[in-house]
């Protein structure tokens, strides 16, 4: 399988993940017009699934180092193939809450509130884990994007209509999402050899962890996102029947959308066994910003607001940059 070799390279990856889990969301603004996020995310589970299986057959399967996809499958232990699953039911339950936050208070909130407290919990839940790089830096750079997303909230809450039941519902399940996916990628990570190239008996390559992890996220989807379909949290009720009404372009948005996050997360257990847990879930939720920039400047969600909440947002993106280069810095 392929397997990175260096810290620098590890570092290009995690800034991929970043890119990826940053943009993904506007597959998701793309075909809200005139498509439910409900059905829209059911195709976005799909391509999960398949994005993780194609990284599984070819970059999992080929090269000298590690074990292929199908030996680490059969070799794997039962306790590690359901760590995996869990980490995708746990992000399942997240990701869904996220998608509707932003559906109610869009990606200019949803992502630097519920994507930045997931930065803070699950770089303090890996790191007691797996403690590598400085903890001065990388707790530094923890405390900045708190700051930042504070401030966000803060220049949230200035916005007209923010103060009704729709808008606060917005942020209140950008904190649930972000309180969830703080704990999802301790349990893919714990199911993972801690080294690629020698691997751990019984543990998974990243490659095979990212495929269960997928298969956690599809199952979970019947009960998670049904129910949501029977109660949303915006509009009337969603019939399953509605998924088939739906065109070829409504479809391929929700795929697409899928697959770029998939992309984000192979690339982020991928450079893990060189980076560490911490330090590269850290840098790929730097998604936040990237999100951020799309919200504040391509979808514009703050036109509307009062003057002077653009100082509010400079001072959450210069928070989340140099946190994000602490953050960095601490596993040189």
């Amino acid at each position: 399988m392929f397997v990175l070799q260096d810290y620098a390279t590890a570092v290009i990856f995690c800034i991929i993940t970043m890119l990826c889990w940053g943009s993904w969301a506007n597959t998701q603004k793309l075909a809200g017009r005139t498509w439910r996020f409900e059905l829209f995310y059911w195709d976005y589970v799909i391509g999960v699934v398949l994005a993780s299986l194609l990284f599984a057959l070819t970059l999992g399967s080929f090269g000298d180092a590690g074990r292929s996809f199908a030996d680490d499958l059969r070799q794997a232990s039962p306790a590690n193939l359901g760590s995996a699953i869990l980490g995708g039911v746990i992000f399942n339950a997240a990701n869904i809450l996220l998608v509707a936050a932003i559906a109610l208070a869009g990606m200019a909130v949803a992502f630097p509130v519920g994507i930045g407290m997931a930065l803070v919990i699950g770089v303090i839940v890996n790191y007691i884990a797996q403690p590598e790089g400085q903890p001065i830096m990388l707790f530094g750079g923890v405390a900045l994007i708190t700051a930042a997303i504070v401030l966000d909230a803060m220049a949230y809450r200035r916005l007209p209509g923010q103060g009704t039941s729709r808008g606060t519902l917005g942020l209140v399940l950008a904190i649930l999402c972000g309180i969830l996916m703080g704990f999802f990628y301790r349990f893919v990570a714990a199911a993972m050899s801690p080294e690629f190239v020698e691997m751990e008996p019984e543990k998974l390559s990243p490659y095979t962890a990212m495929v269960l992890f997928s298969l956690g996220i599809f199952a979970s989807n019947f009960v998670f996102n049904t129910a949501i379909m029977r109660r949303p949290f915006k509009g009337e009720p969603v019939a399953p029947a509605a998924y088939l009404r739906g065109t070829g372009r409504d479809h391929l948005w929700g795929i697409v959308g899928g697959m770029i996050w998939a992309v984000g997360m192979m690339f982020s257990i991928i450079a893990f066994g060189v980076a560490g847990p911490a330090i590269s879930y850290g840098l790929g939720q730097g998604a936040t910003m990237v999100a951020a920039l799309w919200g504040v400047f391509v979808w514009r969600e703050f036109k509307d607001a009062p003057r002077g909440t653009d100082r509010l947002i400079a001072l959450m993106f210069a928070g989340y940059i140099i946190g994000l280069a602490l953050i960095i810095a601490a596993g040189w």
